[in-house]
C-alpha cells in the first residue's frame, strides 16, 4: 500500500483553506447564513489570548458547530488577521487518516514559514476521528503558547469523556445545544413580527406576543423540525424531516458513535430503548417499566441511559415529593429528548391538536433550559398531584420557583385543576415567586386562587422568553 504523498496532502490543505489564495475578500463557506446567538461569545473566547487553552466545541449532530467555525474564520479575516495564519481541516476527510495533529500542523508551518511565536488560528473539525486526539491536542497546547486551537466534534460522549480525563487545565469545553425557539424565530425572520420586546430596569426585558395564533403555528413547526438549523433552511428537509433527522443524526449516534465508544454489541437493543424513551418523552418512566417495554435488562438500561445522556440525546430529571424531598432510591424519573424534533422524526409530525402536544411542549421547554448548564431542575410528584418543573435553591435545597406546563387554556377557567399547585405551595413556603402555568393562548399575571399567586403565560411565549433570556446571559448582555 502506498503512503499518501506530501504533495497530495498539501494540495488538500489548500483546497480546504481557499482564503490562502483568495485573501480576505474571498468567499468563506456558510458566510451568508445567519449566525447562532452563541457566536459572539464563542468568538470572544477564540480571540482571548489571556487564556491559554484549546476550545473543544461539542454538541449533538447537525446543530451548527462547523458552520459556527466558518463564521469565526470569516470574522477573523474581516478583522485583518492574515489569511495565511488560519488553518481549517476536517479530520473526517480520508486523506488525513493516520496523520497526527502534529504532522498536519507541521505541513502548515512549513508552507508559510510560521514560527513558534506566530499568532495562528487552527481549527480541527470532527476531531473524534483521530485516535487519542486528546493526547495530541494537549501536546500542541503545551508546545505552542501563541497558537489558538479550536476542536469540534459530534461524538459528544467521547469528547466530553476524553476532555475531562486528559484536558484538565488545557481544554475549555463549549457545548452548543440545539436551536432555541428564539433562535428559530430569528432564523426564519419572524422574531420582530411576532414578539414585542420592552426594555425595563436593570437590563431586564418583558416579551409580549403580537399574534399568539401565528406564534403557536411557528411553535408547532419548531417542535417538528426547528431544532436543527439545516432543517429550518431546507424546504426538502422540512417536507421529510424524518429521513434527515433519523438517518443523519439519530442513527449515526446510535449505530456508530456509541457502539464504537462503549463497545456495545447489541445495537438493536440500544435502538429499542431509545425508541421507547423518545415515544415517552416528557413522561415519568421507571427502570422496571422500561425493561418490560423495551425487552432490555435493568442493569443494561442503567448503562445505556448514561450513554444516551452523554451523547446529548436525552436528559434525565429526578423526582422529588410534595415536600421537595429527594428519594433515596430513584425508582422513577422523567426522560426528555434534548431536541423535540427527534420525536417527530421517529413517529410523525404533530399538529396543534395532536395528543402528544402536551409532552412535546414540556420537552421543548426543558430543551430551552439546556442552554443554562448551571441550573438543575426537578419535578415533584406525589399521590394526589404533580408539578412539572421545580427549581431548588442551591444553598437551602428548598423550592424557589415552580412551573406547571400545559398546552391548554382549561386550567385558567377550571380553577380546581390548580389544587395540586396550591397544595405544593402551601407545603413549601420558600416559594416567593408566582407559580407559573403555561397555557395555549391566555396571558394573565395576577390570578389569585386560594391565596396563591399564579401567572398564566402561553407556552410558546414562555419557551421564547426562556431561550432569549438564557442566551442573553450566556452572551454577557
Amino acid at each position: 500500500m502506498l503512503d499518501i504523498s506530501k504533495k497530495d496532502i498539501v494540495a488538500r490543505l489548500k483546497f480546504d483553506n481557499p482564503w490562502w489564495d483568495n485573501g480576505v475578500t474571498g468567499k468563506v463557506a456558510f458566510q451568508n447564513t445567519p449566525r447562532r446567538k452563541y457566536f459572539d461569545a464563542f468568538h470572544r473566547t477564540i480571540t482571548d489570548a489571556s487564556v491559554h487553552r484549546a476550545i473543544v466545541l461539542m454538541g449533538p449532530r447537525r446543530i451548527g458547530k462547523t458552520v459556527m467555525v466558518y463564521h469565526a474564520i470569516r470574522k477573523l479575516l474581516d478583522s485583518t488577521i492574515n489569511p495565511n495564519n488560519i488553518l481549517y481541516i476536517s479530520l473526517e476527510t480520508p486523506i488525513y487518516t493516520g496523520l497526527s495533529l502534529e504532522a498536519i500542523l507541521s505541513y502548515f508551518q512549513e508552507l508559510f514559514a510560521h514560527k513558534r511565536d506566530s499568532i495562528l488560528y487552527v481549527f480541527f473539525d470532527e476531531i473524534q476521528y483521530l485516535k487519542n486526539w486528546e493526547v495530541h491536542l494537549k501536546s500542541l497546547v503545551d508546545s505552542y503558547h501563541d497558537y489558538r486551537f479550536v476542536a469540534t466534534g459530534s461524538a459528544a460522549a467521547a469528547l466530553r469523556l476524553k476532555s475531562n480525563e486528559s484536558g484538565a487545565g488545557r481544554f475549555s469545553d463549549y457545548v452548543l445545544p440545539p436551536l432555541t425557539f428564539a433562535e428559530y424565530l430569528m432564523f426564519i425572520g419572524r422574531e420582530a413580527e411576532l414578539i414585542q420586546t420592552i426594555p425595563e430596569e436593570f437590563n431586564e426585558f418583558v416579551h409580549l406576543a403580537k399574534n399568539i395564533e401565528e406564534l403557536n403555528k411557528e411553535f408547532v413547526n419548531y417542535l417538528n423540525y426547528g431544532g436543527y438549523p439545516e432543517a429550518v433552511f431546507s424546504e426538502s428537509i422540512r417536507r421529510d424531516p424524518g429521513q434527515y433527522i433519523k438517518s443523519d443524526i439519530i442513527d449515526k449516534v446510535l449505530l456508530r458513535d456509541l457502539p464504537s465508544l462503549y463497545g456495545i454489541s447489541d445495537i438493536q437493543e440500544l435502538n429499542r430503548l431509545f425508541t421507547t424513551l423518545a415515544y415517552n418523552t416528557g413522561n415519568e418512566v421507571s427502570l422496571e417499566g422500561l425493561s418490560q417495554s423495551s425487552g432490555v435488562a435493568k442493569n443494561t438500561i442503567k448503562r445505556y441511559l448514561e450513554y444516551l445522556e452523554a451523547a446529548f440525546l436525552i436528559k434525565r430529571v429526578e423526582r422529588i415529593d410534595q415536600n421537595a424531598k429527594r428519594f433515596k432510591r430513584a425508582m422513577c424519573f422523567k426522560v426528555y429528548l434534548t431536541n423535540p424534533s427527534m420525536r417527530a422524526a421517529l413517529f410523525g409530525q404533530l399538529d396543534s391538536e395532536s395528543e402528544a402536544m402536551g409532552s412535546l411542549t414540556e420537552t421543548a421547554i426543558f430543551s430551552q433550559w439546556q442552554h443554562n448548564q448551571q441550573v438543575e431542575l426537578y419535578y415533584a410528584r406525589w399521590n394526589t398531584g404533580e408539578i412539572d418543573i421545580v427549581f431548588l435553591n442551591g444553598v437551602t435545597q428548598k423550592p424557589a420557583w415552580a412551573v406547571e406546563v400545559k398546552w391548554s387554556d382549561r386550567p385558567y377557567k377550571a380553577r380546581g385543576e390548580l389544587d395540586n399547585c396550591v397544595d405544593f405551595v402551601e407545603r413549601n413556603p420558600s416559594i416567593k415567586e408566582p407559580l407559573k402555568i403555561t397555557t395555549r393562548t391566555i396571558t394573565d399575571e395576577s390570578v389569585i386562587y386560594k391565596d396563591v399567586h399564579f401567572e398564566f403565560c402561553p407556552a410558546s411565549l414562555y419557551a421564547y422568553m426562556l431561550g432569549a433570556n438564557i442566551l442573553r446571559r450566556v452572551m454577557g448582555e
